[in-house]
């Protein structure tokens, strides 16, 4: 599988504030790169952090004929993933509408019952078995190992994935060695806060460090976007 990062971070390399709230860091030109990133995955995947705090809906506008170009024939939107270890999802969340396939990776720990509930509020609950240091742990210690989830998506016929984040994700998806493509708009704002969401929280690397590979740079709005192949560290 192929797997793409995307982000959007302050010149400080913060995703949002320290208190973790939605924030515009980029504009149109930008928006508008994203949606192609979008169309051209076959899922795009976030963390379950990200649904609490932003309650995203990770669609396209389906009726543009560009992104009908975008999605080379195939229909709708891509699918949506929530890796979400313990299944806090909410069951009214916009993420799980008939707008697409959603599926949430959860861990053994998530119970029977809150399964059932997200199976009826329209998710596609995906077991994942095994840990990894690259997972995303769950409040009571549960543990979704990444390069599982991912194929057990690559089973469900996805190729592409576009990881959207945030932070804790991404690190994970990087500390995994998962990762394919790099691609980060950079706005022209500080924001600041020790306790910011960075581009890559998690424990952090120490030795061994992501080698990435800048292969294009693009003014966008009033900032820029830097686009990285990533090898092994």
């Amino acid at each position: 599988m192929h797997v793409v990062v995307n982000a959007a971070q302050s010149v400080d390399g913060k995703l949002a504030t320290r208190r973790r709230t939605q924030l515009r860091i980029s504009g149109p030109e930008d928006f508008d790169r994203v949606d192609r990133v979008r169309a051209a995955a076959d899922a795009v995947l976030v963390g379950v952090g990200t649904v609490l705090a932003d309650d995203p809906h990770l669609t396209l506008d389906v009726e543009d004929r560009r992104v009908e170009r975008l999605r080379n024939g195939r229909p709708g939107n891509p699918a949506r993933v929530v890796v979400d270890s313990t299944g806090r999802t909410p069951t009214d969340a916009r993420i799980l509408d008939d707008a697409a396939t959603t599926y949430l990776l959860v861990s053994p720990a998530t119970p029977a019952e809150r399964r059932e509930a997200l199976e009826g509020a329209g998710a596609e609950v995906v077991v994942v078995e095994g840990e990894s240091e690259g997972g995303e742990t769950g409040d009571d210690g549960g543990h979704v190992d990444l390069a599982a989830g991912i194929d057990a998506l690559a089973e469900r016929g996805v190729d592409r994935l576009m990881v959207e984040g945030g932070g804790e994700i991404i690190h994970s998806c990087f500390a995994a060695g998962l990762v394919d493509e790099l691609h980060v708009y950079v706005g022209s704002m500080v924001i600041g806060g020790r306790d910011a969401p960075t581009l890559a929280d998690g424990e952090g690397f120490t030795e061994s460090f992501p080698r990435l590979d800048l292969v294009d740079t693009e003014r966008l709005d009033d900032g820029i976007v830097l686009s990285y192949e990533v090898g092994d560290g």
